[in-house]
Formats: C-alpha cells, sequence, structure tokens
C-alpha cells in the first residue's frame, strides 16, 4: 500500500478503538499497580468520541482537526489532553483539502504528532510515560526509506510496542506512580502500551 485515502484513515481508527475498547480491563489492571486504575476506561472513552469525529469530514486537515477538539472537548483527563494533542500537531502539518497521505506526509504528520503532545507534557524519553512509545514510532518512521505507507507505519509499530515493553526497567516520573520511586520498576507503564497497541492498530487495519 503506496498511500492512505480518507477511508483507510477511517479503518485505522476505528480498529484502534476495537481493539483498545476489547483490551481496556487489561489497561486499567495495570495502571492500578502504578497509578488511578482507570486508564482503560479513559482511553476507551477517548478514542470512542475519536472515532465518530474521524467520520464527519472528507479532508484530513479538518479530520483531525475535529478529532482532536472533540476529544478535548467531549472528554477530560491526561489522555485527552494528550491525545487530543497528538491529533492537532498531525493536523498541523497538513494543506487544505488533503484527501490522501504519501510517505512524505505521513513522516511530517507523526513528527507534528509529537510536537503536539510535547506541548501539553513535560515528560521526556526515560520518563515511564507515552512518551517511551510514540517518540520510538516516530524516530522509526523518520528513518525509514520505504515510501509504502502500511510499512511505514509497521515498523513504527514495533518501535512503540519494544518502547512500551522498556518501560518495566523505567522508575516514573509523574503522576501518581512518581511518589512510588524505586517500586515503580518493574510493570509496563500502561499509557505507553495503550499508544503502542493503538498504533499496532493503525498498522493492522491497513
Amino acid at each position: 500500500m503506496q498511500n492512505i485515502t480518507i477511508v483507510d484513515f477511517q479503518r485505522m481508527v476505528a480498529a484502534a478503538y476495537e481493539t483498545i475498547s476489547a483490551r481496556a480491563e487489561e489497561f486499567s489492571k495495570l495502571d492500578a499497580v502504578l497509578g488511578d486504575g482507570d486508564h482503560g476506561e479513559a482511553i476507551t472513552a477517548a478514542l470512542k468520541v475519536v472515532q465518530i469525529e474521524s467520520l464527519k469530514s472528507k479532508d484530513f486537515k479538518t479530520i483531525l482537526g475535529d478529532m482532536g477538539f472533540g476529544v478535548m472537548l467531549q472528554t477530560s483527563g491526561s489522555t485527552s489532553t494528550l491525545l487530543g494533542g497528538f491529533l492537532l500537531g498531525m493536523a498541523d502539518t497538513f494543506e487544505d483539502n488533503v484527501v490522501e497521505i504519501d510517505a512524505e506526509q505521513l513522516k511530517k504528520m507523526f513528527k507534528g504528532a509529537i510536537e503536539g503532545v510535547q506541548k501539553n507534557t513535560k515528560a521526556q524519553p526515560g520518563d515511564k510515560t507515552i512518551i517511551d512509545a510514540i517518540v520510538p514510532a516516530a524516530q522509526a518512521i523518520e528513518y525509514t526509506t520505504t515510501t509504502d505507507c502500511k510499512e511505514i507505519i509497521t515498523f513504527a509499530a514495533v518501535a512503540a510496542l519494544e518502547g512500551a515493553e522498556k518501560t518495566r526497567a523505567m522508575k516514573a516520573n509523574f503522576g501518581r506512580a512518581r511518589n512510588l520511586g524505586d517500586k515503580s520498576v518493574g510493570p509496563m507503564d500502561a499509557g505507553a502500551l495503550s499508544w503502542a497497541t493503538m498504533i499496532d492498530a493503525f498498522a493492522k487495519a491497513l
């Protein structure tokens, strides 16, 4: 698959929502080890809004804007803020009326997504957060040489899942988990895993 169409993208978003909602309990149980135990519910609610908003427009800039603002206005909490920043960062990389994504645009899109997230958090790689999944994903996209969008997102998914796995060895520096200090080492970060799962669902949908 060389490029991604609007229909492809809508299918990717639907797959992410279905996959995350099916594993919501798993994410919440993992979150309960280090945090509030509600991450599964939070990201499912956020992605439900995103999936609905993805069906309302016919060009990428508008769709991504609707998704980003929709999730921030209709749900609350850090998950919604970060996901909204992720989507709005993507939207900022598009010109008006673009209806197909090629490899070059995909790279710009993920770079913008990372910038959008970083506007809403001070977390850095190694802090045991979603950053540890999405930064490796963006780097995999940036450095790949293929022009096939499915291959690019597949590389990103592998990197994101590996990044999430590496959070086991990290000490948490954000959220409730940071109060645990060295005791936070061991479990995987729920947010990193759920976001990696989301990217993996994007790849599998293609």
